[in-house]
C-alpha cells in the first residue's frame, strides 16, 4: 500500500510524518477556486476532494488531499500577496475569534471520504508595532489568514478550541479515524 500526500505544504508533510506514515507526494494540479454558492464549510471540503481526484491513484494506493481556510464574519482570508494585506488580516484578527476551516479527502481507487474540521482560535489584542514586526518575519506570507500557528503568531493565540493540528493544517485525530477505514495502520491500529 502506497500512501500519496496530495499537497506541497511543509507543515502537513511534518504531521503526517508525526503521524509516523511512510508516504510519497504528488501535487494535484487544479484551479483553487472555492464554490461561492455554498457554504465555506462545504467548499473547503469540495476543494479538497478535487485537488484528491486530480493525483492518479493505483489498485493500493490511498491518496490524502486537503486545504485549510481562516474565516472571520463569514468572510474566507486567503494567503496575503502584499506585506499591506497581510497587516490588515492581522489587524481584523486582533481580539477576536475567527474559525480555521480543514476539509480533508482521503480516496482510494474505488471510494472517498470527505469531511471538514472546524477549530475557534482567539487573538489577542496585537499592537501596531507586533503586527509590522511579524509581518517583517515574512511568516505571515504563504499562510492563510496570514499566521501560522506553529510559529511566532503562537504569541497572539489567547483560546483555542478544537484540533490545535488542524490550524497548522491537518487534522490529525479525526484523519488517524479516517484512515482506519481506508485500511491504513496508525499506531499499530488497522481498519
Amino acid at each position: 500500500m502506497a500512501i500519496i500526500l496530495a499537497s506541497k505544504s511543509p507543515r502537513r508533510k511534518e504531521l503526517l510524518s508525526q503521524m509516523g506514515l511512510t508516504f510519497s507526494i504528488s501535487v494535484a494540479d487544479i484551479d483553487e477556486y472555492m464554490e461561492s454558492s455554498i457554504p465555506v464549510c462545504d467548499a473547503v471540503g469540495d476543494l479538497s476532494c478535487r485537488k484528491a481526484m486530480a493525483v492518479p491513484c493505483g489498485k493500493e494506493d490511498v491518496v490524502i488531499a486537503a486545504d485549510t481556510v481562516v474565516v472571520i464574519d463569514g468572510e474566507v482570508l486567503g494567503k496575503p500577496h502584499t506585506e499591506e494585506e497581510a497587516k490588515k488580516m492581522l489587524r481584523r484578527l486582533s481580539s477576536r475569534t475567527h474559525e480555521v476551516m480543514t476539509g480533508v479527502t482521503v480516496r482510494d481507487e474505488s471510494h472517498a471520504e470527505t469531511f471538514t474540521e472546524i477549530t475557534k482560535v482567539t487573538f489577542r489584542d496585537l499592537s501596531e508595532n507586533e503586527i509590522s514586526a511579524y509581518v517583517k518575519t515574512g511568516d505571515p506570507m504563504d499562510k492563510a489568514g496570514s499566521y501560522g500557528v506553529q510559529g511566532k503568531a503562537g504569541m497572539f493565540v489567547s483560546a483555542l478550541e478544537g484540533d490545535y493540528f488542524n490550524v497548522m493544517g491537518l487534522p490529525i485525530c479525526r484523519l488517524s479515524r479516517v484512515l482506519r477505514h481506508f485500511h491504513v495502520e496508525v499506531l499499530g491500529e488497522k481498519g
